[in-house]
């Protein structure tokens, strides 16, 4: 099952299998390199722990997690309670797993629509593009979509935002460019609930001048949302790209200070093989992951699963 913001839906069956060919480069990179270190060994040495060291910070997974990983290895050899090289790489996966598991929590439960998903993250991250994956989404769920173009700062985010609109046959709610972001979220909201709208998705300014000036904006959209839907944003989702590996959680971890996000949607993992830093995100920020991209196309946005995850990178 799927934890949406309105309870649970049913898993698609192929989730599986459309994992494993999105993380195709992660999984070259990453479980074939710990086979090749791990080929023929029989003794778990320094030359071997210098390997994996090597392979685990290769795919991202974060100089944290890898230190963890040597540790509970050298403990596990200490207490002779691992003899065999063979035997480690199903400790590594159970030690990702548990990471990822520690960081899963379901989203706050709408009661009443309209549900406000409030999306944020730098320019170039596949902001908007996500955000019409994630409306063919919630529709495939049956769910109803409207769009908020309260990134008014570009002209072209607006354009590119009616573009996934049509796309997915959503409506738009905009304004001209330079307007202020909480008049057209304050619109979008009375709209969606005039028209009975499930879901509200927000597109927000991808970079301003400063962190004050973006928490100061945020704080203001925050106010304004309450003020039509007291529990709204329900979920505050940082997009970023996972192409762009430890600086991504470096940009993640200044949108936490000052968005109040709530979850990740990973763009662009199918376009690389440092697809561990999932795994980074997870244990630095203790964030939930609620989405990968994996792919161009209106449907290639999946949820996220850490044990499918996990299996669709070691199976």
């Amino acid at each position: 099952m799927i934890q949406t913001l309105f309870g649970s839906v049913e898993q698609e069956p192929s989730l599986l299998e459309r994992l494993k060919a999105g993380v195709e480069k992660t999984r070259s990179g990453l479980v074939s390199a710990l086979g090749d270190a791990l080929e023929g060994k029989k003794q778990i040495d320094a030359g071997l722990l210098e390997d994996l060291e090597f392979t685990l910070i290769s795919a991202d997974i974060g100089v944290r997690t890898t230190e963890e990983i040597l540790e509970r290895i050298r403990q596990r050899v200490a207490r002779h309670q691992l003899n065999d090289a063979a035997e480690l790489k199903g400790l590594i996966r159970e030690h990702l797993l548990e990471i990822l598991a520690a960081s899963e929590r379901a989203p706050a439960h709408v009661s009443e629509p309209p549900a406000v998903v409030l999306v944020v993250g730098v320019n170039g991250a596949g902001k908007t593009t996500t955000i019409g994956k994630l409306a063919r989404r919630f529709q495939a769920e049956h769910r109803s979509v409207l769009l908020c173009a309260a990134d008014t700062f570009r002209a072209a985010a607006i354009e590119q935002l009616e573009i996934w609109g049509e796309r997915t046959g959503s409506p738009v709610i905009r304004q001209n460019p330079g307007s202020d972001p909480s008049a057209v979220l304050f619109d979008a909201l009375n709209a969606a609930k005039a028209r009975k709208v499930d879901y509200v998705i927000v597109d927000t300014a991808g970079r301003l001048q400063t962190k004050e000036n973006l928490m100061a904006e945020l704080e203001k959209m925050n106010r304004t949302a309450k003020k039509v839907i007291p529990d709204a944003p329900h979920e505050v989702l940082l997009v970023l790209d996972a192409t762009t590996g430890q600086n991504g959680l470096e940009q993640a971890r200044k949108f936490t200070e000052t968005s109040g996000v709530t979850g990740i949607a990973l763009a662009k993992l199918d376009g690389t093989a440092k697809g561990g830093i999932v795994v980074a995100i997870a244990r630095e920020l203790n964030l939930p992951i609620r989405y990968i991209g994996v792919g161009e196309k209106a449907e290639d946005l999946l949820p996220f699963d850490a044990e499918k995850f996990i299996a669709s990178l070691f199976e």
